[in-house]
């Protein structure tokens, strides 16, 4: 009961504050499917305040175990994820952080000055996970400054903590066999899918494969008005079973480097 309230109060304001994950998952019930999360996915800063140890508390306090590690190079992210240890079918959390330290100054100073000011209460709180941008509004100019260098943390410092996507585990539908069938029927409603490189990324080879919308365009308000920018975004995510029939449970980098792309600015 415990799992079904943390997913719910990350479910809650992700379905609602992006309404297009919401239509997307209203779809597929439509269809007869009975939704079940592969993972959650949350991003965070390598501060050690903040950092991925911090974060994934709320999972490893609930019986949560770290399983596999990923690097990020190009993007200067790290990541780790965590399964449940008894619970087979509960969601997988997927965490990741940015190295701030392999950036540019003038990237850490903007970010240190919005992680500095608040006091050390605030990240000491257990429900920080939930709570959003904790560091108040920016400037438009700052977020796209950020971007320039790292979409990853114009996003974080405009969003905070919250579930950057949900991802529907594509095994447990009844109509849907692939991600072939699934990026058709999700693009005939009108949604754009990531196109990064191609439309699904992994193979049934690498026992995982997986393909994702674009983040909905949303106007956010700014601390110097309202602009469009990227919110968040679903994924579908199909896993094979290895040589000795055991369904494959990671992730693989490569895969999620382009997934992490689901949040890049575009103009709609």
């Amino acid at each position: 009961m415990e799992l079904e309230k943390i997913f719910k109060r990350f479910w809650v304001p992700y379905s609602t504050q992006n309404p297009n994950a919401k239509k997307i998952y209203d779809l597929f019930t439509q269809q007869g499917e009975n939704i079940i999360h592969d993972h959650i996915a949350l991003r965070t800063f390598n501060d050690p305040r903040m950092n991925i140890d911090v974060i994934s508390r709320i999972f490893t306090d609930n019986g949560y175990e770290a399983r596999g590690e990923y690097n990020f190079k190009a993007k200067k992210v790290f990541g780790r994820h965590f399964e449940h240890k008894t619970d087979p079918n509960a969601p997988k959390a997927f965490i990741s952080e940015l190295l701030l330290e392999e950036f540019s100054q003038a990237l850490q100073a903007t970010i240190y000055e919005y992680l500095d000011s608040l006091g050390e209460e605030v990240y000491m709180d257990p429900e920080l996970v939930y709570k959003g941008s904790i560091w108040g509004k920016i400037p438009y100019d700052t977020y796209n400054k950020l971007r320039n260098e790292s979409e990853y943390a114009a996003w974080l410092l405009v969003y905070g903590y919250r579930a950057n996507h949900f991802a529907i585990k594509v095994n447990e539908l009844k109509n849907f066999q692939s991600l072939q069938q699934i990026n058709a029927f999700i693009k005939s409603h009108g949604y754009m899918m990531n196109t990064a490189a191609g439309e699904i990324y992994g193979t049934p080879e690498e026992l995982l494969e997986q393909s994702a919308t674009k983040a909905e365009i949303k106007p956010f308000e700014f601390a110097d008005g309202k602009y469009e920018i990227p919110s968040c975004f679903y994924e579908f995510t199909l896993r094979y079973n290895d040589e000795n029939g055991k369904q494959y449970s990671g992730f693989i980098a490569a895969n999620a480097d382009k997934i992490f792309e689901s949040t890049n600015y575009y103009k709609k």
